[in-house]
């Protein structure tokens, strides 16, 4: 936990698509005690309470459009007001852009706070395609990899006997797709914060384990306010 009367740590986890920041932020927040944050929950969360700024982000999403920044940095800002000042926060997947990343900023400061630590998960082009194509998933939530994690019966759940289903996006076209859109809007963070002094490369190609003792590593020897 935070000490009394300090200002949270604030670390961001940057990454492509399949590197596994969703897995090591929720690692993280749950070890130190911290809030994990990351805009899919955030949205979730919104539409599910009916804010004001949920239903502008509900908008937005049921016409297939992208939740303009204002509206996800509002999200943010509402976050960290139920938050204690003095507990940490793991943003996963946030900021996306340097617009965002500005806009973060002032949020932080306005609740006293700033960005303590950045760690940018790494991983070849080719593995993430085979962790995020290769994925199946079951009716009943089970997820395969049929590089990784295949079934038993090639197509059909262990546990059920039922089709194993290939989202679209999860296409390897798409995918690649989609890295080239994170290595055009979201990699120029990496220069932004290694320009502050806070950003730290993590190999993400390893077991789950072991890259989140890496995280771990870096947050107490750079010494993250704890």
């Amino acid at each position: 936990m935070e000490g009394a009367g300090m200002p949270g740590s604030v670390v961001v986890l940057l990454g492509p698509p399949g590197v596994g920041k969703g897995t090591q932020g929720v690692r993280l927040a749950r070890s130190r005690g911290w809030a994990h944050v990351s805009t899919g929950d955030l949205l979730r969360d919104a539409r599910e309470t009916g804010s004001e700024l949920g239903c502008q982000a509900q908008a937005y999403m049921d016409r297939g459009e992208l939740v303009p920044d204002d509206v996800i940095v509002g999200l943010v800002k509402e976050r960290l007001n139920s938050l204690p000042q003095s507990q940490g926060v793991v943003f996963d997947g946030f900021p996306r852009t340097i617009v965002q990343a500005e806009a973060l900023d002032g949020a932080l400061a306005d609740d006293g706070r700033r960005v303590s630590r950045v760690l940018l998960l790494e991983a070849g082009e080719e593995l993430l395609v085979k962790r995020i194509a290769g994925r199946r998933s079951s009716p009943n939530g089970r997820v395969y990899n049929v590089y990784f994690d295949p079934p038993e019966r090639e197509g059909l759940c262990d546990e059920t006997g039922e089709p194993l289903l290939h989202r679209a996006d999860d296409q390897p076209e798409t995918v690649r797709s989609r890295l080239a859109v994170y290595r055009k809007a979201t990699a120029p963070l990496a220069d932004f914060y290694q320009r502050r002094g806070v950003l730290a490369r993590v190999d993400g190609e390893g077991e789950i384990g072991a890259i989140h003792e890496a995280v771990q590593t870096i947050v107490q020897k750079k010494q993250v306010r704890p």
